[in-house]
């Protein structure tokens, strides 16, 4: 099993709950799992991390091998099978979704967990089948029945521990 995180959970992870100087451990644990080849994402999103002027921009800077690739043809075809079917659902949308989600990272991390046996999303964003403002990861996933979860089922599922040393 590879889970594949959105660069939400990184970006959270380094504004709030885990942040690089307050929670290292938690940096060094998704460097641990990439070597482990349970934690990955795609390079797609890891350009968006660089594009930044901060300390996660920097840490990404140093980790081109967390980054998969997604010029593979699997993953390829699997972009033009997300596309198509957001594109047939964008007459529902707010205008302009369909664009914004095409020009993302998330359709190409969706066709990269479709490409990839047993690839589980990681994202904060949120199932709701209503939701016509945007696509979400989870929407989209849930049509092609693509597990997603959050950071903290990641977390537990993977029995993460980071625990303070005396």
């Amino acid at each position: 099993m590879i889970y594949l995180l959105d660069a939400n959970t990184l970006i959270e992870a380094k504004n709030r709950y885990d942040r690089m100087a307050v929670c290292p451990a938690y940096w060094a644990w998704i460097e641990r799992s990439k070597r482990a080849g349970t934690v990955a994402s795609i390079d797609l999103v890891g350009d968006e991390l660089r594009r930044g002027h901060d300390e996660l921009a920097a840490w990404a800077k140093g980790k081109a091998d967390l980054f998969l690739a997604v010029s593979d043809d699997d993953t390829q075809l699997a972009f033009g099978t997300v596309a198509r079917h957001v594109a047939t659902t964008a007459a529902e949308m707010k205008p302009g979704a369909l664009d914004e989600f095409l020009a993302g990272a998330d359709p190409w991390l969706i066709a990269k967990a479709m490409a990839l046996t047993g690839a589980v999303v990681v994202t904060h964003e949120q199932f709701n089948e209503q939701m016509r403002r945007k696509f979400s990861i989870p929407n989209v996933c849930h049509h092609f029945g693509v597990p997603w979860i959050d950071t903290f089922e990641l977390l537990a599922r993977t029995h993460a521990r980071f625990v303070l040393a005396d």
